[in-house]
């Protein structure tokens, strides 16, 4: 290898460990920053009372201890915790909105999203509360869950992370859809007329 070359190379390789520290290091920072006080920002769509929309907004995720959650849901249902920080499930025919009919909104029982619309809810005698689609895409997030022996779809809140439940792909028209939840990880609100 001549001198030229050897300089050459030496050079890159420089070049190469400096980018590499400059990526480390905007990546610590974000981090860092994430860590100290600078949320992540999410965007959900808003619901009026009446259940309609006010906008999409983007906002802060909420992100709390294991022990904030567990003080916050300790008077609400005996199993908003443990379903929605835990990804528990409640027993079929058990929750208070399997069979739930009064017209309102569903909202998460963590953070108050807004969730699902009573008119979408159907009976699947599955004996959770169903839904053929939810309030808003903006508002739940999907991911892949392979707990059990199946493949399954878990839904949770997109503002604070709750599990809610798992969606199926054997619900009614128009979706085909079944976003089967937790009562636990719901909270009721009746319609308001606006």
């Amino acid at each position: 290898m001549t001198h030229a070359a050897a300089l050459s190379s030496r050079r890159g390789f420089l070049l190469a460990a400096a980018s590499a520290g400059a990526i480390a290091g905007a990546l610590a920072t974000l981090h860092s920053s994430r860590a100290f006080g600078a949320p992540a920002m999410v965007k959900i769509e808003t619901f009026n009372a009446a259940g309609k929309s006010t906008g999409v907004v983007t906002v802060p995720k909420i992100v709390k201890s294991d022990a904030q959650w567990q003080a916050q849901l300790k008077s609400d249902e005996p199993l908003a915790y443990q379903v929605t920080r835990h990804a528990d499930t409640e027993r079929p025919f058990t929750g208070r909105y399997a069979e739930t009919h009064g017209d309102g909104l569903y909202r998460c029982i963590c953070c108050d999203t807004a969730l699902y619309d009573s008119r979408t809810k159907f009976e699947s005698g599955t004996g959770w509360p169903s839904f053929y689609a939810p309030i808003s895409k903006w508002n739940v997030r999907e991911t892949s869950d392979k707990s059990w022996i199946m493949a399954r779809i878990a839904i949770s809140c997109t503002r604070c992370d709750a599990h809610l439940g798992h969606v199926f792909d054997d619900g009614p028209k128009p979706t085909g859809l079944r976003y089967c939840m937790n009562s636990a990880a719901l909270r009721f609100v009746p319609r308001a007329a606006v």
